[in-house]
């Protein structure tokens, strides 16, 4: 399981930024997953130029540029923090006894 996060990744309250709570959910939810950073966090008029290039990755699994998006095992993408984090509310990690 990948998370594509800006470089933020999981530093902040979850309720300001969209990367912290795709993460903190995945991990109040007991998964592990690898995190792939991608530039240019902040929509500024001096990142334009290299967004596209910096996430195109990320176009192409997605079909946006935006992140965080969640690349399951089997191959499933799922693109938004919204999305992400009721995907792991709705499928947490069984705990082991």
């Amino acid at each position: 399981m990948v998370l594509y996060t800006c470089g933020q990744k999981k530093r902040g309250p979850a309720a300001l930024h969209p990367c912290a709570k795709a993460a903190q959910a995945l991990d109040a939810a007991g998964y592990e997953y690898e995190i792939h950073t991608v530039g240019t966090y902040r929509l500024m008029p001096w990142t334009w130029v290299n967004r596209d290039e910096e996430r195109a990755e990320v176009r192409e699994l997605s079909g946006t540029n935006e992140v965080p998006i969640l690349i399951l095992d089997g191959g499933e993408v799922i693109s938004g923090s919204g999305t992400i984090a009721r995907w792991a509310g709705e499928h947490p990690l069984a705990k082991s006894q």
